[in-house]
């Protein structure tokens, strides 16, 4: 049990998410407590059930038949078209000789889809990105669902992996769960290098080679983009969940230490199954102060915009409640820690080397920020999970992070933070309900109030910069593009055009009922408005030139519009016939019809709480 007090604002938001979520979570905890089971749960198969199970393992053949030792069940989001899954490719075989080593046995349970938001970006297939992390969790049930396994290695890192994955596996919660990271590929050229040429194609003053060149001495090698978007903040989220071996997120692959954090993770998954006496089932590994600490995580680090969806899906996984006035809460009341792009010039690689997770995680539970007491897979507590992993010869061991950052300007201490408050708020008013993600922003630029420019899509959006009729200050207000509409596409390509108006003195914002990313930058962005304009939201409403004020420091978002006019105007139709087919949209029409708001998490396998 910690030692130190929690925040009052920690304290508050936590009780409040227990009591809104006491029937749901009582239900959840239920149905896994029946679900757990005496002896290896292969033995529960019939003789023709268990000897379709083991008819292709080989030397595992005789443990998987006669053994009373635990069978890990594998679910690999491994394919060699994406640099942050291709390590992944010899996972299996390294788990399979740790599990034998260990006295076990470890199976590919199934493979989830894994699809790269950076390659689909502004194209069709965007439209299943958001869709693709119901699909994720919808195959992991498939994997696992043969019900051999006595745990489960879960094996992904990206945008809609990790989160579908996790929700997926929650529906398996009465077994241990370990994620399983490949880490980061090694710098390339700066990251605001990359944006400021990015910014001058936008402008049509750099080639297309030019920009390609950039971008591949960016994205160059094997392992994880290295900014802070979704994918690295997913691994933060599995640190302060305390769902990882400690210190694995932002390991390199390819070397030693990764390879020993994955046999490490076999070990562990072996030994905290229900045929032992230290028990750590997923569904108490994950609770209500696990899902708080993802959320101060978030904050102090200036996370991704995503993660707004993600962990309000993931948490209703469990049977837990939340909200985005949780999200502001708790961001209001955590200082910001971490400078890492977009929100800074650093790469993750470069906060790994000032201190990592370790240090932000320890100056976090030394200010009662985290709750410590959560049931890391680990086989400790969160206080356990800041401690960074070594090899020591072949040995691998953990000892303490530094007691500075080696570098202040990627990553301070609670004394001396960037700035007293994290990286979200919540915005309301009546066009609805939006996140912001204010990290990147500069202080000045965190209100607008200015006419509004209506468009569709973002490529019309484009297209009235290349036609030069974005001129003054403005809110571009992209809509139809909630989960409802075309599946919530992010909107990243326009971020380099509205960042040139910006540069060139002009105030700009964005207003949508889309997604940005997790590259959310120095543009200020209401993002996931809800209701959604295709659910019959006031976005619909707005006209052209009508004033929108964005105020992300006060949380308000409102047009300026009479209010006797406001009440009496006609939503605008949307026209949608375009998102409905090709790159395999149709077969999403049904995820489309069932899913939720963004704030219930855009999910279609729940449906909304509204």
């Amino acid at each position: 049990m910690s030692t130190v007090p929690l925040h009052p604002v920690v304290e508050r938001v936590t009780a409040r998410i227990i009591a809104r979520s006491r029937s749901s979570r009582a239900d959840y905890l239920a149905r896994m407590a029946a679900a757990r089971a005496q002896g290896p749960y292969r033995y529960r198969l019939s003789c023709g059930n268990l000897a379709h199970a083991f008819a292709a393992a080989g030397t595992d053949k005789p443990t998987l038949r006669s053994g009373h030792s635990g069978n890990i069940g594998i679910v690999t989001a491994y394919n060699d078209m994406l640099s942050a899954h291709q390590p992944m490719e010899h996972y299996p075989a390294l788990i399979r000789m740790a599990a034998r080593n260990a006295g076990g046995s470890a199976q590919v349970a199934g493979g989830v889809p894994a699809m790269c938001d950076g390659i689909t970006q502004g194209r069709d297939g965007m439209e299943l990105s958001l869709f693709s992390r119901d699909v994720i969790a919808m195959a992991t049930a498939v994997a696992l669902s043969h019900d051999a396994f006595d745990a489960v290695l879960c094996l992904g890192v990206c945008d809609k992996i990790v989160p579908g994955l996790l929700i997926g596996a929650l529906s398996f919660g009465h077994l241990p769960v370990i994620f399983v990271p490949a880490g980061p590929m090694p710098s390339g050229i700066p990251n605001r290098k990359k944006a400021e040429v990015r910014q001058r194609y936008a402008l049509g003053q750099a080639s297309r080679d030019e920009l390609l060149d950039a971008e591949a001495a960016s994205y160059h090698a094997p392992g994880t983009c290295t900014f802070y978007g979704t994918a690295n903040s997913n691994q933060m989220l599995m640190e302060v969940m305390g769902l990882h071996m400690p210190g694995a997120a932002f390991v390199p692959p390819n070397t030693p230490l990764r390879d020993a954090l994955t046999v490490a993770a076999a070990e562990q998954a072996l030994r905290i199954t229900a045929l032992g006496p230290d028990y750590r089932p997923l569904a108490h590994t994950l609770d209500e102060k696990a899902i708080v600490n993802a959320m101060v995580g978030l904050a102090a680090t200036g996370g991704s915009t995503n993660h707004t969806l993600h962990l309000v899906a993931i948490a209703r996984a469990a049977g837990i409640l939340i909200d985005w006035d949780d999200f502001d809460a708790l961001s209001r009341a955590t200082p910001l820690l971490a400078r890492i792009y977009p929100n800074g010039e650093a790469d993750v690689n470069q906060f790994e080397a000032a201190g990592g997770l370790g240090f932000l995680i320890r100056e976090l539970l030394d200010a009662g920020l985290l709750h410590e007491d959560i049931a890391c897979v680990h086989g400790g507590t969160l206080r356990q999970q800041m401690m960074q992993p070594v090899l020591d010869d072949l040995t691998l061991r953990w000892q303490a992070p530094p007691a500075h950052s080696r570098d202040p300007s990627v990553l301070r201490p609670l004394a001396d933070p960037f700035d007293q408050e994290g990286g979200l708020r919540r915005l309301q008013g009546n066009l609805g309900r939006a996140v912001v993600k204010v990290s990147a922003v500069a202080p000045a630029l965190r209100r607008i109030e200015a006419p509004a420019r209506i468009f569709d899509s973002q490529d019309a959006v484009l297209a009235a910069f290349k036609a030069g009729a974005l001129d003054g200050d403005f809110v571009a207000v992209v809509r139809g593009q909630g989960p409802r509409a075309n599946g919530m596409p992010e909107l990243h390509k326009l971020m380099p055009t509205l960042a040139a108006l910006q540069d060139r003195g002009q105030r700009v914002a964005l207003l949508t009922d889309g997604r940005l990313s997790g590259a959310s930058g120095k543009v200020l962005a209401a993002l996931h408005l809800t209701p959604e304009a295709a659910a019959g939201g006031p976005l619909a409403k707005l006209r052209d030139g009508d004033l929108v004020v964005i105020d992300a420091d006060a949380g308000v978002l409102e047009a300026r519009v009479d209010e006797a006019l406001w009440q009496a105007r006609t939503p605008a139709s949307l026209s949608l016939s375009g998102n409905q087919h090709g790159t395999g949209r149709e077969l999403f029409a049904l995820m489309r019809h069932h899913v939720g708001s963004a704030e219930d998490g855009a999910c279609s396998l729940f449906g909304s709480t509204a």
